[in-house]
C-alpha cells in the first residue's frame, strides 16, 4: 500500500474510533411512569392518575433531583388562593440507595379553583449517594398542605422507578450515566452529569484523532525521506 493510501486509511481509522468513542456513550432520556394515587383528603378518600418524571443533574458531589407532575390530583370544595397550598413529597430509593429523599417546591403561584385538580409544581431535593452505583427513584407519598389542612396522596399500584441514576459517592471516580423505566415523554432529555461530560468525550474523541494525525505526519514524513 502507498503512503499516501496508508495516510488516508490511518486518518479513516482515528475518525472511527473517535466516532466510536462518541456512540458508546449512554444516552440520557427521561421516561414518564403513571401513578395511581389514593388521597386521604379532609372531606373523604380520592383517586387520581398522573404520570410523573424524575430527572437527575450531577452539581459537585451532590445531584439536585427533580420530581414532576404531569396532571392535577386531588382537588379541594373550595377555592384555594395564590399560596394557600403548598406541597412535598418523598422519593423512595433503591440499587446502592436507600431509605427516601425529600422534595419540595413552592407553593401555588396562582388562585385553584373549587373542585379542580390541584397541580403540583416541580418539587426537588439534593441527593448525595454514600456509595457509589445505581440508584432507583421512584415515586412515594405526596403531601399537600392548605388552609390548614393536610391531604396525603400514596401510590397504589406499585409504580416501576423513574429514574435510575448511576451515581458517584463524593471522592470517587466520576460517573454521570443514567436510564429510566416507564412510557417515553415526548422528546425530553434530562441533564443526569455536568455540562463538561459531554466535553470530556468530545476531548477523548479529539485525542484519538490526534494521535491519527500524528501518525499521519510521521508517515509523510517518512515517505518524504524515502524519496529522498
Amino acid at each position: 500500500m502507498s503512503y499516501p493510501k496508508r495516510t488516508a486509511a490511518l486518518a479513516s481509522a482515528a475518525a472511527l474510533a473517535g466516532s466510536a468513542v462518541l456512540l458508546a456513550a449512554p444516552a440520557a432520556h427521561a421516561d414518564v411512569v403513571d401513578v395511581n394515587y389514593r388521597c386521604q383528603t379532609p372531606i373523604g378518600v380520592k383517586s387520581a392518575v398522573s404520570p410523573i418524571d424524575i430527572k437527575g443533574v450531577r452539581s459537585g458531589g451532590s445531584y439536585k433531583i427533580t420530581m414532576s407532575w404531569r396532571k392535577g390530583v386531588s382537588s379541594s370544595p373550595v377555592e384555594l388562593g395564590k399560596g394557600a397550598m403548598s406541597p412535598s413529597a418523598t422519593i423512595r430509593l433503591g440499587g446502592a440507595g436507600s431509605g427516601t429523599l425529600a422534595v419540595s417546591g413552592p407553593a401555588n403561584d396562582a388562585a385553584i379553583p373549587a373542585d379542580t385538580p390541584i397541580r403540583i409544581s416541580d418539587l426537588s431535593g439534593t441527593y448525595t449517594p454514600k456509595k457509589s452505583g445505581k440508584v432507583t427513584f421512584t415515586a412515594g407519598t405526596l403531601t399537600i398542605k392548605a388552609l390548614g389542612t393536610t391531604t396525603t396522596c400514596t401510590p397504589t399500584n406499585g409504580p416501576g422507578p423513574s429514574l435510575t441514576l448511576d451515581v458517584t459517592a463524593p471522592g470517587g471516580s466520576s460517573s454521570s450515566s443514567s436510564t429510566s423505566g416507564g412510557t417515553s415523554s415526548a422528546g425530553q432529555l434530562p441533564q443526569t452529569g455536568p455540562e463538561d461530560s459531554a466535553v470530556a468525550l468530545g476531548t477523548l474523541g479529539g485525542t484519538v484523532l490526534l494521535a491519527g494525525a500524528a501518525g499521519t505526519l510521521w508517515l509523510t514524513r517518512r515517505g518524504q525521506t524515502a524519496r529522498r
